[in-house]
């Protein structure tokens, strides 16, 4: 299946590693140009050296902190001097720390802010305004099955990925008559540096092994197992794609029927 964006331009956030990277892989696959910002300048630059050399594609580098102003401006700015344009986003960040309500100050819930909503807020405005004049776009935010049904102990994840929920759907309705799309991709429990660190936290609170926290994970799953990036990232080439041009405000989760709801 050809997804009609070859030649296009996708800036993906947090794309060192994990479900960023494998986005950007999938997306430059399907002949995508890539602008990838993480924090860690080495995991990125090896990311961005390992895509340009599998898929050919023009790949830019930016070692960026996305929950900043600064950050945002400057990866935009990339963008555009290296191609004029950014014709799909994809918001996406390491999660916060886990806790429960009380072991949070508010400098906590400022950071929290800033990491999951700002960040996504902040990168669709920078990249809206050419999509606008251009009358196409694809916005896509990773967010969490957390935004259907809580999960014990994230109450940071669960509370301000609701919020881009939100924002998404909402911004959705105002820019459909653009040609511009925007949609949610909720992973579910995917074999990722953010899965490990929750099962450690998981085993030192339980007094159990990491190994107790993944198999409990995988009762909890109908199909048995955690996900692969590459199942999550298919997902989000296709809703990048020309062939969704009539999929908006949608909220779409990659669990393995992890979620229980009816919707």
């Amino acid at each position: 299946m050809d997804l009609g964006i070859r030649g296009k331009v996708a800036l993906v956030s947090a794309s060192s590693k994990g479900l960023g990277r494998a986005i950007a892989e999938e997306l430059a696959a399907e002949g995508a140009n890539l602008v990838l910002c993480a924090r860690g300048a080495d995991a990125l630059r090896q990311t961005a050296d390992s895509i340009r050399k599998s898929a050919g594609v023009t790949v830019v580098d930016v070692a960026a902190d996305v929950s900043e102003q600064a950050g945002i401006d400057s990866v935009a700015q990339a963008a555009l001097d290296k191609f004029g344009k950014v014709d799909i986003l994809v918001t996406n960040s390491g999660g916060p720390p886990s806790g429960s309500f009380d072991s949070f100050a508010p400098e906590a819930w400022e950071q929290a802010t800033r990491l999951l909503l700002m960040s996504a807020v902040g990168l669709s405005r920078a990249v809206l305004p050419g999509m606008k004049e251009r009358r196409w776009g694809r916005i896509l935010n990773v967010t969490s099955i957390a935004v259907k049904q809580p999960i014990e102990g994230l109450m940071l994840s669960n509370s301000l990925r609701a919020a881009v929920t939100g924002f998404a759907r909402t911004l959705a309705n105002e820019v459909a008559r653009f040609n511009i799309t925007v949609n949610n991709i909720l992973p579910g429990y995917t074999r990722t540096d953010r899965v490990e660190h929750l099962a450690r936290a998981t085993s030192e609170k339980s007094g159990t092994s990491m190994a107790d926290a993944f198999a409990k994970w995988e009762r909890e799953i109908p199909m048995g197992r955690l996900g692969e990036p590459r199942e999550f990232a298919a997902l989000a080439a296709f809703l990048a794609s020309e062939r969704a041009s009539y999929i908006t405000g949608s909220s779409i989760a990659v669990d393995g029927g992890w979620i229980r709801s009816l919707l």
